[in-house]
């Protein structure tokens, strides 16, 4: 394995090839929200594309929905969310700056559970309150824990501007889903066991920003809900946390040693088992997907506060039973961030000059899987003052461009070009030269290889839906 790609090295590159931008930064950026620039918009795209196609595409029983961001605040009154959904926050006496006493507590390596209740956070605090620092002023002395909760208010519909009576924006994406369960029941002819999944963003007010797009305050959720008969619960839940383990490897091409398990100590009351895929980022193994059997009690806890009945009848024996829940639930972000980590590389390699003269070289490669890669296809004209190449490369650029996201590049020399492309993951790249109009050949350059063929251009349909 090669050197562990830094944070830092993550975010400057981010920055200047195009992926990510902080949000608003001509006035000074705006804490943990980003925003997706070109090249990130076409990566976060397919992450959610290939997602999409493993949970709703393959599996016959699962159907999408996309609710809205906004919802009666009676689902966040039920849920929990207004009375419980809360971080615990210590408040330096001297600075008065507030922190997350998690966040406090793991930058001196002391790991506290997220089930953990706010008593048995203030205790850890307590215990140790000798190592623990200020990140602004670097004293020693915080306040007792009190809850901070995360939902975002909105006065939508108050025309007065109060938030006396508040709307919120949805804190996660999962009450969308169990809202709408009787729904997609009553049209779509779905039979338990069936899924639900979707795609939407979520929101959390969180006072500490840090690691990058990995805790954002407007954050992308990919997430499926499984109804299942009661009895087959386990049996589905050890079922789909092997295909999402196997999702990361096959599928995204993770590398295996950078995922592990990670089982939760502490189970909220009615979760039956939870765990989660870790991915080791550059600030460690964190949580990248959780994988939660859930019971009855998101749809009980529904039923109960809208007086709606939220039941399965089956069609063959007429048992009646409230179906368990199995979650999977995954960020954007987080897979966006796994996947940068793991593909960016910096690797050496041989070069032979002109004359026959060996040397070392470098380059920044993104190995990103090629149906994640954001640019499919470069394409260049060899030289960019010979217009009959300028002519002849914008040509396959655009009989390309209707079924690849292509790049056309002329500025700066082959090898410059070639450069680029790498570091932005791009897996092919076409070079138009003085042979290709008299043969009409193209070059075809492989990012990871670097191995050079070439192709007529009549041929390249059919190439490239191989390569892809």
């Amino acid at each position: 394995m090669g050197k562990k790609v830094t944070m830092e090295e993550l975010v400057a590159f981010c920055k200047r090839r195009g992926f990510i931008f902080a949000s608003s930064e001509i006035y000074g950026g705006f804490a943990a929200v980003y925003d997706y620039g070109p090249y990130g918009v076409e990566l976060a795209k397919n992450i959610r594309e290939i997602w999409w196609k493993e949970m709703v595409q393959l599996h016959p029983n699962i159907v999408g929905l996309d609710s809205s961001i906004f919802m009666s605040p009676k689902v966040w009154e039920a849920s929990g969310h207004v009375g419980g959904f809360s971080d615990p926050l210590a408040e330096c006496k001297q600075c008065h700056t507030r922190a997350r006493v998690d966040h406090l507590l793991e930058d001196i390596g002391v790991f506290a559970d997220e089930k953990m209740s706010d008593e048995e956070i203030g205790t850890l605090l307590t215990r140790h309150a000798a190592k623990v620092v200020c990140p602004k002023c670097g004293q020693k002395d915080f306040s007792a824990p009190k809850s901070f909760n995360l939902l975002v208010k909105s006065n939508l519909g108050n025309f007065t501007g109060s938030m006396d009576d508040p709307a919120y924006l949805r804190g996660e994406t999962c009450q969308g889903i169990y809202v709408n369960y009787k729904n997609v029941v009553d049209t779509a002819r779905v039979k338990v066991p069936f899924g639900i999944a979707q795609i939407g963003k979520a929101f959390r007010n969180e006072i500490t920003a840090r690691q990058f797009i990995f805790r954002k305050r407007e954050f992308e959720q990919m997430e499926m809900q499984y109804f299942v008969n009661p009895d087959q619960a386990a049996e589905s839940y050890e079922q789909w946390r092997q295909k999402r383990w196997s999702y990361y490897v096959d599928t995204l091409g993770l590398k295996e040693e950078n995922l592990k398990w990670h089982e939760h100590e502490n189970l909220v009351f009615y979760a039956s088992a939870a765990w989660d895929i870790e991915y080791n980022f550059p600030f460690g193994f964190k949580e990248l997907e959780g994988i939660h059997n859930r019971g009855d009690y998101d749809l009980s806890t529904h039923a109960k506060h809208s007086g709606t009945k939220l039941i399965y009848r089956d069609p063959k024996t007429n048992q009646e039973y409230t179906p368990h829940v199995v979650e999977t639930s995954v960020g954007v972000d987080r897979t966006f961030l796994a996947v940068l980590t793991d593909a960016y590389t910096i690797e050496e390699f041989e070069k032979t000059d002109n004359e026959g003269k060996k040397s070392l070289d470098s380059r920044t490669v993104l190995k990103i899987p090629k149906k994640l890669a954001p640019v499919k296809i470069a394409v260049f004209p060899l030289m960019r003052n010979k217009q009959e190449l300028v002519s002849k490369a914008k040509e396959v650029f655009e009989s390309l461009a209707h079924n690849y996201i292509c790049e056309f590049d002329d500025n700066g020399n082959v090898g410059k070009r070639y450069r680029r492309q790498d570091e932005i993951g791009t897996p092919c790249c076409v070079t138009i030269d003085f042979d290709t109009l008299n043969d009409n050949t193209v070059t075809i350059r492989d990012r990871d290889t670097m191995e050079q063929e070439r192709i007529r251009i009549e041929d390249l349909g059919e190439y490239f839906s191989k390569y892809f």
